[in-house]
């Protein structure tokens, strides 16, 4: 087989309906929209969530909660990412953007103790858990709290 003679499978490819191309089409004069009402305008039709007037379920559900507008959101990072690095680098926030591992800093950089460092780093960082902290030292690295 050659890439000229690839084809779509049987009707996995449908034409898209033209409608108001004339009444031989089967969709002209209203377009499938029928005689007048809501729907046959332009721009007609109900918001989503709309019950003809009724009070909508959202609006008839209670409010809970609340966002808190000064939550901080760190990137998170696992020290098992951290294993890309050789031994002896400082790894910093500024770092793990410039290389690719993280793709946004936010409000700073968690390193958090889920897998197995092998390399001797020290980290910089926002904040650590408790076991990414113990893991880093065990491997004979440091840790720095920015």
């Amino acid at each position: 087989m050659k890439l000229h003679e690839l084809k779509p499978s049987e009707g996995s490819r449908k034409e898209r309906n033209r409608v108001g191309r004339g009444m031989g089409s089967g969709n002209g004069k209203t377009s499938g929209r029928g005689h007048k009402g809501q729907n046959s305008r332009s721009g007609g039709g109900v918001r989503p969530g709309f019950e003809g007037g009724q009070m909508p379920l959202f609006q008839r559900l209670p409010k809970r909660g609340f966002t808190n507008i000064h939550r901080k959101v760190f990137t998170i990072v696992n020290i098992d990412t951290l294993n890309r690095f050789e031994d002896g680098t400082e790894v910093t926030p500024e770092l793990l953007l410039e290389t690719g591992v993280i793709s946004k800093l936010n409000a700073g950089v968690k390193v958090l103790g889920n897998g197995k460092l092998d390399k001797k780093l020290t980290v910089k960082a926002q904040k650590f858990s408790a076991s990414a902290k113990e893991a880093i030292e065990a491997a004979g690295g440091k840790t720095e709290v920015v």
